[in-house]
């Protein structure tokens, strides 16, 4: 005689279970977080505390180095100053450690035995060093024991004035919204033109040669927005003790891009090592038997299929390198941890100071993993 199992009872069903503990553990998190949320406001009304944000409208009362931002300004002008320098920081900073890793990378592969255990001895040694420690021994040690004095500067005419208040060189000068928009469009025309190129070598077979047509022609745009938007160029100059004109790079700058970039450079350089090493080694047999030169069978073969692997690690060390830039407020350099501390040396209220830091640094995380993720799809094998 057949019989017939009906459903389990609730307190046996593994779906009802599995619900059952998730919406158990959600609603202990949010109970958590507003227990601490309502602790937080009943100590500050006690304590005479104010948790607002009235305070990004008062003046701020501090100078910022390097910049011609004045002391009756509002809060609100001074972090924003931060936070361009905290994006000048750590995008030149993800470009610079991209580069270095890769190469670095590479070099950990060569056939040169000088090569490969230089590059070894250089990531093994960065990588196992404080970044903390770093950045005091590239501030302390080398820019201010390296660089010359005023008097002394090193002068390489209007290209360059170097000494121990920083480096500075010629820039454009007309508004800085001229100076990106300019960048935009030389970048969306290189951008066009490479893929116009790319799609003729799809459909042609032939070489499409995309840096030789989209460089000279975002070159041109370059120099015809910058000509129409009436943009000029300022030359740095000696003035007494000192430098007029131009762009100064300070040394607190250039001793947190250089730690930033020497440290996560070490971290990139083994997951492209890695990624190059997890590529099948018939790839480059292949390009070996179609008599590619060794460059040729790096570029055209090895490394676009180790970057499908080493995209998503990279994006890690990115988002270290951004959150690690906030390192830079032990050396006085205002980025937007500096900046936040001296607003709050300046009796603004903590606590929504550094919650407002907290979510500066948490969209400007976001937004790097969705570039990240971008490429990571852009890269992705297509699969039927």
């Amino acid at each position: 005689m057949a019989t017939t199992t009906g459903r389990p009872p609730l307190w046996r069903d593994v779906r009802v279970l599995a619900w059952t503990f998730q919406i158990a553990v959600v609603l202990v998190v949010v109970a958590i977080v507003f227990w601490l949320l309502d602790n937080l406001r009943v100590n500050s009304q006690r304590l005479n505390i104010p948790t607002g944000f009235g305070h990004l409208d008062q003046p701020s009362s501090f100078p910022i180095p390097g910049s011609d931002f004045r002391q009756t300004q509002p809060v609100r002008d001074a972090l924003v100053e931060g936070f361009q320098n905290t994006l000048r920081l750590a995008i030149t900073g993800i470009a610079l450690a991209t580069v270095a890793g890769v190469l670095i990378g590479i070099a950990r592969l060569s056939q040169n035995f000088i090569v490969r255990s230089a590059a070894r001895a250089y990531v093994e040694f960065v990588r196992n060093v404080p970044l903390f420690c770093l950045l005091f021994v590239m501030y302390g040690a080398v820019v201010l024991n390296a660089f010359p004095r005023v008097a002394d500067s090193w002068d390489v005419g209007p290209v360059a004035i170097v000494n121990v208040r920083g480096a500075s060189t010629f820039w454009f000068e007309g508004g800085n919204w001229k100076f990106v928009v300019a960048l935009l469009s030389a970048g969306i025309v290189a951008f066009l033109v490479a893929r116009w190129r790319s799609r003729i070598a799809d459909r042609t077979g032939t070489p499409g040669r995309t840096g030789l047509w989209a460089l000279p022609t975002a070159a041109v745009v370059l120099v015809v927005v910058w000509i129409v938007l009436g943009l000029g160029a300022t030359a740095p100059e000696i003035d007494g003790a000192r430098v007029t004109g131009g762009i100064t790079m300070t040394p607190e700058y250039f001793a947190a891009l250089a730690a930033l970039v020497i440290y996560t450079s070490s971290h990139v350089a083994e997951i492209v090592r890695g990624s190059i090493q997890a590529v099948p080694r018939g790839q480059g047999e292949a390009a070996n038997a179609l008599a590619l030169s060794g460059f040729q069978r790096l570029w055209h073969v090895v490394l676009p299929q180790a970057m499908r692997i080493g995209v998503p690690p990279i994006g890690n060390q990115y988002l270290n390198l951004a959150k690690n830039s906030s390192l830079a407020a032990a050396i006085s350099f205002p980025e937007l941890t500096k900046v936040t501390q001296l607003t709050v040396a300046n009796r603004s209220p903590a606590v929504p100071s550094f919650a407002l830091l907290l979510g500066i640094y948490l969209v400007l995380s976001l937004v790097i993993s969705l570039f990240v993720n971008l490429a990571n799809r852009r890269l992705a094998i297509v699969e039927r």
